[in-house]
């Protein structure tokens, strides 16, 4: 698993177009987050990828021309081994979770 982070100035159509080159090739996106940094926006996408299709991804993630920058790091932890279960709002009380689990 590889972890991408790229940054991008925030034009009409900017991330789709990241999200695309990804969509293109069949790839099955694992995780994708969006935020807003700063002036500029990132997003993170976890994918599990060989090395020629990072290489292409590299080349046409530079090649648009919103996207500022490109990382990549190994994945620590892989999704199936990570807690991914549905969790309680952190204001519920004790008494309220044993009342929805009574419900269910």
């Amino acid at each position: 698993m590889q972890v991408f982070h790229i940054r991008y100035r925030n034009t009409q159509g900017a991330l789709m177009r990241i999200l695309n080159a990804v969509s293109r090739r069949g790839l099955d996106l694992t995780s994708v987050h969006a935020e807003a940094d700063g002036q500029d926006h990132a997003v993170t996408m976890q994918l599990e990828l060989n090395h020629k299709q990072i290489g292409q991804l590299y080349r046409e993630w530079y090649s648009i021309v919103d996207v500022t920058d490109v990382r990549s790091s190994a994945s620590f932890r892989d999704h199936k081994d990570a807690d991914w279960g549905p969790h309680p709002p952190t204001s519920e009380t004790v008494a309220q979770q044993t009342a929805r689990a009574a419900l269910a």
